[in-house]
Protein backbone atom coordinates (compact mmCIF):
# COMPACT_ATOMS: atom_id res chain seq x y z
CA UNK A 1 0.00 0.00 0.00
CA UNK A 2 0.99 3.16 -0.88
CA UNK A 3 -1.00 5.67 0.20
CA UNK A 4 1.05 6.53 3.30
CA UNK A 5 -1.68 8.46 5.47
CA UNK A 6 0.65 8.70 8.50
CA UNK A 7 0.55 12.00 8.41
CA UNK A 8 -2.97 12.55 7.48
CA UNK A 9 -3.40 10.49 11.24
CA UNK A 10 -1.02 12.83 13.10
CA UNK A 11 -3.53 15.41 11.39
CA UNK A 12 -6.79 13.90 12.62
CA UNK A 13 -5.46 13.74 15.75
CA UNK A 14 -4.50 17.28 16.33
CA UNK A 15 -7.00 19.19 14.10
CA UNK A 16 -9.89 16.76 14.97
CA UNK A 17 -9.29 17.19 19.09
CA UNK A 18 -11.80 16.62 21.80
CA UNK A 19 -14.49 19.09 21.12
CA UNK A 20 -13.98 19.46 17.56
CA UNK A 21 -16.83 21.16 15.34
CA UNK A 22 -17.09 19.14 11.98
CA UNK A 23 -20.36 20.74 11.14
CA UNK A 24 -18.86 24.50 11.16
CA UNK A 25 -16.64 23.88 7.75
CA UNK A 26 -18.10 20.77 6.33
CA UNK A 27 -21.29 22.18 3.79
CA UNK A 28 -22.83 18.06 3.73
CA UNK A 29 -23.13 18.20 7.36
CA UNK A 30 -24.34 21.95 7.90
CA UNK A 31 -26.46 22.47 4.76
CA UNK A 32 -29.49 20.26 4.97
CA UNK A 33 -29.88 19.88 1.11
CA UNK A 34 -26.85 18.58 0.67
CA UNK A 35 -27.01 16.17 4.08
CA UNK A 36 -30.23 15.25 2.83
CA UNK A 37 -28.18 14.57 -0.93
CA UNK A 38 -26.04 12.09 0.69
CA UNK A 39 -28.79 10.90 3.26
CA UNK A 40 -30.93 9.68 -0.12
CA UNK A 41 -28.13 7.91 -1.55
CA UNK A 42 -27.20 5.58 1.67
CA UNK A 43 -30.33 4.74 2.47
CA UNK A 44 -31.16 3.55 -1.10
CA UNK A 45 -28.08 1.69 -1.62
CA UNK A 46 -28.50 0.14 1.84
CA UNK A 47 -32.11 -0.99 1.20
CA UNK A 48 -31.00 -2.32 -1.98
CA UNK A 49 -28.82 -4.83 -0.38
CA UNK A 50 -31.18 -5.90 2.47
CA UNK A 51 -33.78 -6.83 -0.29
CA UNK A 52 -31.07 -8.47 -2.19
CA UNK A 53 -29.86 -10.31 0.71
CA UNK A 54 -32.22 -9.78 3.53
CA UNK A 55 -29.15 -7.79 5.49
CA UNK A 56 -26.55 -4.74 4.72
CA UNK A 57 -23.37 -4.08 6.95
CA UNK A 58 -21.15 -1.03 5.94
CA UNK A 59 -18.12 0.20 6.70
CA UNK A 60 -17.81 4.41 7.09
CA UNK A 61 -14.23 5.25 6.79
CA UNK A 62 -13.47 8.42 8.58
CA UNK A 63 -16.70 8.90 10.38
CA UNK A 64 -16.31 11.85 12.45
CA UNK A 65 -18.88 12.16 15.14
CA UNK A 66 -21.68 9.73 12.83
CA UNK A 67 -24.22 11.75 11.23
CA UNK A 68 -23.97 9.13 8.06
CA UNK A 69 -23.72 6.65 10.74
CA UNK A 70 -26.98 7.85 11.88
CA UNK A 71 -28.90 7.73 8.42
CA UNK A 72 -27.00 3.85 7.46
CA UNK A 73 -28.60 3.14 10.83
CA UNK A 74 -31.78 4.32 10.07
CA UNK A 75 -32.39 2.53 6.66
CA UNK A 76 -31.17 -0.54 8.21
CA UNK A 77 -27.88 -1.35 8.50
CA UNK A 78 -25.32 -2.73 10.56
CA UNK A 79 -22.41 -0.50 10.44
CA UNK A 80 -18.61 -0.62 11.63
CA UNK A 81 -17.72 2.91 12.02
CA UNK A 82 -13.81 3.52 11.63
CA UNK A 83 -11.78 6.93 13.01
CA UNK A 84 -8.57 8.06 12.56
CA UNK A 85 -9.24 10.66 15.72
CA UNK A 86 -8.80 9.31 18.89
CA UNK A 87 -10.90 11.72 20.63
CA UNK A 88 -13.82 11.04 17.73
CA UNK A 89 -13.35 7.45 17.76
CA UNK A 90 -14.44 8.02 21.69
CA UNK A 91 -17.19 9.84 21.25
CA UNK A 92 -18.60 7.25 18.72
CA UNK A 93 -17.77 4.81 21.37
CA UNK A 94 -20.11 6.73 23.83
CA UNK A 95 -21.94 7.73 21.08
CA UNK A 96 -23.16 4.02 20.28
CA UNK A 97 -22.32 2.50 23.67
CA UNK A 98 -25.13 -0.66 23.97
CA UNK A 99 -26.12 -0.98 20.38
CA UNK A 100 -25.14 -4.25 18.97
CA UNK A 101 -25.68 -3.38 15.41
CA UNK A 102 -22.44 -0.26 15.79
CA UNK A 103 -18.71 -1.54 15.97
CA UNK A 104 -16.84 1.23 16.65
CA UNK A 105 -13.06 1.01 14.69
CA UNK A 106 -10.06 3.15 15.84
CA UNK A 107 -7.82 3.36 12.93
CA UNK A 108 -4.53 4.45 14.81
CA UNK A 109 -2.17 4.37 12.01
CA UNK A 110 -4.94 5.04 8.70
CA UNK A 111 -4.30 1.32 7.20
CA UNK A 112 -5.69 -0.89 9.97
CA UNK A 113 -8.66 -1.45 8.19
CA UNK A 114 -7.47 -2.74 6.00
CA UNK A 115 -6.49 -5.57 8.22
CA UNK A 116 -10.02 -6.32 9.01
CA UNK A 117 -11.13 -9.92 9.35
CA UNK A 118 -14.73 -9.48 7.42
CA UNK A 119 -15.67 -8.32 4.06
CA UNK A 120 -18.19 -5.84 3.79
CA UNK A 121 -22.00 -5.32 2.34
CA UNK A 122 -20.63 -1.46 1.63
CA UNK A 123 -17.93 0.97 2.18
CA UNK A 124 -18.60 4.82 2.84
CA UNK A 125 -16.28 7.65 2.37
CA UNK A 126 -17.93 10.96 3.19
CA UNK A 127 -15.54 14.34 2.97
CA UNK A 128 -12.43 11.40 3.14
CA UNK A 129 -10.67 10.90 0.25
CA UNK A 130 -9.37 14.26 -0.23
CA UNK A 131 -7.49 14.19 2.99
CA UNK A 132 -5.66 10.75 1.70
CA UNK A 133 -2.55 11.82 -0.68
CA UNK A 134 -2.50 8.60 -3.17
CA UNK A 135 -6.35 8.32 -2.73
CA UNK A 136 -6.66 6.14 -6.19
CA UNK A 137 -4.50 2.96 -4.35
CA UNK A 138 -6.24 3.86 -0.84
CA UNK A 139 -9.65 3.24 -2.95
CA UNK A 140 -8.34 -0.02 -4.87
CA UNK A 141 -7.25 -1.32 -1.49
CA UNK A 142 -10.39 -0.90 0.22
CA UNK A 143 -12.47 -2.91 -2.80
CA UNK A 144 -11.28 -5.96 -1.63
CA UNK A 145 -13.50 -5.03 1.77
CA UNK A 146 -16.26 -5.44 -0.53
CA UNK A 147 -18.44 -8.62 -0.94
CA UNK A 148 -19.30 -9.52 -4.58
CA UNK A 149 -22.38 -7.54 -5.13
CA UNK A 150 -21.22 -4.71 -2.57
CA UNK A 151 -21.76 -1.23 -3.41
CA UNK A 152 -18.71 1.34 -2.87
CA UNK A 153 -20.03 5.29 -1.97
CA UNK A 154 -18.13 8.50 -1.96
CA UNK A 155 -19.22 12.14 -1.60
CA UNK A 156 -17.49 15.58 -1.15
CA UNK A 157 -14.47 15.55 -2.86
CA UNK A 158 -13.39 18.37 -5.09
CA UNK A 159 -13.14 17.98 -8.68
CA UNK A 160 -10.04 18.37 -10.09
CA UNK A 161 -9.18 21.77 -10.61
CA UNK A 162 -7.67 21.49 -13.89
CA UNK A 163 -10.54 20.42 -15.70
CA UNK A 164 -13.24 22.91 -13.81
CA UNK A 165 -14.70 25.76 -15.81
CA UNK A 166 -13.19 28.91 -14.78
CA UNK A 167 -16.18 30.46 -13.34
CA UNK A 168 -16.76 27.45 -11.01
CA UNK A 169 -13.55 27.46 -9.71
CA UNK A 170 -13.80 31.21 -9.07
CA UNK A 171 -16.77 30.99 -7.18
CA UNK A 172 -15.85 28.39 -5.24
CA UNK A 173 -12.52 29.73 -4.13
CA UNK A 174 -13.79 32.98 -3.84
CA UNK A 175 -17.01 31.75 -1.58
CA UNK A 176 -14.31 29.71 0.96
CA UNK A 177 -12.06 33.17 1.45
CA UNK A 178 -15.01 35.08 2.09
CA UNK A 179 -16.62 32.27 4.15
CA UNK A 180 -13.04 32.09 5.74
CA UNK A 181 -12.42 35.77 6.60
CA UNK A 182 -15.27 35.75 9.70
CA UNK A 183 -13.59 32.48 11.25
CA UNK A 184 -10.41 34.70 12.12
CA UNK A 185 -6.84 33.11 12.79
CA UNK A 186 -5.68 35.71 10.30
CA UNK A 187 -2.17 35.27 11.48
CA UNK A 188 -2.37 31.95 10.27
CA UNK A 189 -4.05 32.18 7.24
CA UNK A 190 -2.48 34.95 5.77
CA UNK A 191 0.70 32.39 6.07
CA UNK A 192 -1.17 29.69 4.57
CA UNK A 193 -1.83 31.88 1.52
CA UNK A 194 1.71 33.10 1.51
CA UNK A 195 2.62 30.05 1.23
CA UNK A 196 0.43 28.53 -1.58
CA UNK A 197 1.45 31.82 -4.14
CA UNK A 198 4.56 30.25 -3.89
CA UNK A 199 3.74 27.05 -4.41
CA UNK A 200 5.25 25.45 -1.35
CA UNK A 201 2.94 22.71 1.18
CA UNK A 202 4.81 20.84 3.64
CA UNK A 203 3.62 17.29 5.39
CA UNK A 204 4.13 19.02 8.67
CA UNK A 205 2.13 22.04 8.94
CA UNK A 206 -1.75 21.39 9.65
CA UNK A 207 -3.49 23.41 7.23
CA UNK A 208 -1.28 22.05 4.43
CA UNK A 209 -3.22 18.21 5.23
CA UNK A 210 -6.50 19.34 6.45
CA UNK A 211 -6.64 21.44 2.65
CA UNK A 212 -4.30 18.63 1.06
CA UNK A 213 -6.63 18.76 -2.26
CA UNK A 214 -5.75 22.65 -2.19
CA UNK A 215 -1.85 22.17 -2.89
CA UNK A 216 -2.56 19.43 -5.30
CA UNK A 217 -5.44 20.33 -7.50
CA UNK A 218 -8.30 19.04 -6.15
CA UNK A 219 -9.12 15.31 -6.69
CA UNK A 220 -9.07 13.43 -10.19
CA UNK A 221 -12.62 12.08 -10.15
CA UNK A 222 -12.43 10.09 -13.43
CA UNK A 223 -8.72 8.23 -11.89
CA UNK A 224 -11.28 7.23 -9.42
CA UNK A 225 -14.10 6.50 -11.61
CA UNK A 226 -11.59 4.40 -14.01
CA UNK A 227 -10.33 2.46 -10.74
CA UNK A 228 -13.70 1.77 -9.65
CA UNK A 229 -15.08 0.29 -13.32
CA UNK A 230 -12.51 -2.33 -13.15
CA UNK A 231 -13.78 -3.43 -9.54
CA UNK A 232 -18.36 -2.67 -10.19
CA UNK A 233 -20.19 -3.49 -13.02
CA UNK A 234 -22.63 0.34 -12.47
CA UNK A 235 -20.09 3.28 -11.32
CA UNK A 236 -21.85 6.69 -11.34
CA UNK A 237 -20.29 9.87 -11.17
CA UNK A 238 -21.93 13.07 -9.83
CA UNK A 239 -20.87 16.15 -9.40
CA UNK A 240 -22.99 19.27 -7.69
CA UNK A 241 -22.19 22.61 -5.98
CA UNK A 242 -20.79 22.96 -2.07
CA UNK A 243 -19.26 25.74 -0.23
CA UNK A 244 -19.03 26.53 3.24
CA UNK A 245 -21.49 29.83 3.12
CA UNK A 246 -25.14 29.20 3.45
CA UNK A 247 -26.21 32.27 1.86
CA UNK A 248 -24.02 31.50 -1.02
CA UNK A 249 -25.20 27.72 -1.02
CA UNK A 250 -29.01 28.92 -1.73
CA UNK A 251 -27.55 31.70 -3.73
CA UNK A 252 -25.36 29.44 -6.15
CA UNK A 253 -26.62 26.26 -5.84
CA UNK A 254 -29.03 26.60 -9.04
CA UNK A 255 -26.16 27.73 -10.92
CA UNK A 256 -23.89 25.02 -13.21
CA UNK A 257 -20.83 25.15 -10.77
CA UNK A 258 -19.85 21.21 -10.52
CA UNK A 259 -17.12 22.03 -7.35
CA UNK A 260 -17.56 18.80 -5.55
CA UNK A 261 -18.48 15.15 -6.43
CA UNK A 262 -19.58 11.72 -5.60
CA UNK A 263 -19.34 7.93 -6.59
CA UNK A 264 -21.74 4.94 -6.35
CA UNK A 265 -20.20 1.91 -7.53
CA UNK A 266 -22.88 -1.06 -7.54
CA UNK A 267 -22.21 -5.16 -7.69
CA UNK A 268 -18.62 -5.36 -7.27
CA UNK A 269 -17.50 -7.83 -9.13
CA UNK A 270 -15.86 -11.27 -7.87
Amino acid sequence: MTHEPQNVVATQNSAHGEGHDYVKGSPHLRHPELRRMIADHLSDLVRETIARKGSCHVAEIGAGHGTFSDFLLAAGARVTVTEASRASAAMLTEKFAGRDDVEVFFDSTGGDIFEHDEQFDGIVCAALLHHIPDYVTFVGDLVPLVEPGGFFYSAQDPTYYPRRKRRTHVAQRGTYFLWRLAQGNYRRGLATRIRRLKGEWTETETSDLVEYHVVRDGVDEQSLETELRQHFEDVELFTYWSTQSPFFQKALGRMDLPSEFGLIGRRRTA
